[in-house]
């Protein structure tokens, strides 16, 4: 299949719990280990951005950059919705849980994709924390960043240097303007398309993962795979389904151009 525009590009990946509490917060953190693994199975590299837990270790939110060959052609479907079915683990009564958290796949910008005033960008520092709020270590070095003309915010506290912070703050402040700016462009685009693969919205459900049934479900090719653990084990399973994925988006693409052809 022949590359698409951004195919090429590095990504910003974030993981945010939704729906279900503690439940959806440790389905979280699952997820983003699965894209870890995955960067690792495609031998790409992963720098972590933003990594929040909670006290029983899921995962509130976290962002990392991965960079590689041809990270967004393979991730670019991976955003929206992702919703778990199982018996958590505090649940006495033995009953299916429905728990949900939502993945936002962002291409990092090239330099001559995305150009910010300095004029533009307000900068906050303070002291890093960890769990429960308190300071883990004694200088300035968090990062914030807000885009005052869209008022789009990036934060890092990972590393104790301010500037490596900084950095990495900027890269996800370009990545999020980029983002948006894209999404906009794509909207107008798809109110007269009928595409049902990558339609980038965030509120889209993609996949279910359920677990009494031992399947994984895509919403938007209709697939089941068996075997869920091997699945978020995030190696060749998940490649198979992301290549599906790939195949049928050309395949629309094909039809799109064949139909407008006709039309013209």
């Amino acid at each position: 299949m022949p590359e698409a525009p951004l195919d090429d590009n590095d990504i910003i990946l974030e993981v945010t719990a939704g729906v279900g509490g503690q439940e959806a917060m440790l389905f979280t953190k699952e997820i983003f280990e699965m894209y870890e693994k995955y960067a690792l199975f495609m031998n790409w590299q992963v720098e972590l951005y933003e990594h929040s837990t909670t006290e029983l270790g899921g995962l509130r939110r976290a962002s990392a950059g991965i960079s590689g060959l041809g990270v967004y052609r393979f991730l670019k479907f991976e955003g929206g919705v992702h919703r778990v079915q199982r018996v958590p683990k505090t649940e006495k009564s033995g009953r299916v849980h429905t728990s949900t958290m939502t993945v936002a796949i962002m291409p990092q910008p090239k330099e001559i994709d995305i150009v910010i005033k300095p004029k533009d960008i307000e900068m906050d520092f303070s002291k890093s924390s960890g769990k429960g709020g308190q300071s883990v270590n004694t200088t300035d070095s968090c990062v914030r960043l807000v885009h005052k003309p869209t008022g789009i915010v990036a934060e890092c506290q990972t590393e104790r240097s301010q500037l490596q912070n900084r950095e990495r703050a900027m890269k996800m402040l370009k990545a999020r303007i980029y983002n948006k700016e894209l999404e906009e462009q794509v909207a107008n685009e798809w109110s007269t398309r009928r595409l049902q693969v990558g339609s980038r919205q965030r509120s889209e459900k993609i996949r279910t993962y359920n677990y009494p049934q031992d399947r994984v479900t895509d919403h938007r090719i209709g697939g089941n795979q068996s075997n869920l653990r091997e699945f978020i084990s995030g190696g060749q399973s998940l490649h198979c389904l992301i290549k599906c994925l790939l195949k049928e988006s050309w395949k629309e693409s094909l039809l799109e151009m064949v139909e407008y052809s006709n039309d013209t």
